[in-house]
């Protein structure tokens, strides 16, 4: 659902969902969860799960769109898919400069929260 946060005076519009007792708020490409009731938080970024260099499902959801094949070059922050989840679009964006090494889904696909979807392989200068 959609809703409103206010942050030091200043409203924003977020997407946010309760599901199984971990509240998944997404806001300006960047995906923050809360485990309802713990007090703890974390912030996702969209696409990372572990490394810079892997990009992961923030959530469970569907690909719909792969937009690099294996061998691209990619940019620190270019486009390398998009994800359906929360009845949102999630572009999910390279956090590193390099060349995509690895492609492990396809358009179409449900991914579980987590999933490996696109290996980077850090350009050398990094």
């Amino acid at each position: 659902m959609e809703t409103v946060v206010r942050i030091q005076g200043v409203d924003h519009r977020v997407h946010a969902e309760l599901i199984k007792g971990t509240l998944w708020v997404h806001y300006n490409g960047r995906t923050y969860t809360m485990a309802v009731g713990s007090g703890q938080k974390s912030r996702r970024k969209a696409g990372v799960g572990g490394s810079s260099d892997q990009i992961s499902a923030p959530m469970p959801g569907k690909v719909t769109k792969v937009l690099v094949n294996e061998g691209d070059v990619v940019s620190q922050g270019q486009a390398v898919l998009v994800m359906e989840a929360m009845k949102m679009e999630y572009t999910l964006k390279s956090d590193i400069d390099g060349s995509v090494e690895a492609i492990h889904c396809t358009a179409g696909e449900q991914v579980a929260l987590g999933k490996a979807l696109v290996k980077i392989k850090p350009s050398s200068d990094n």
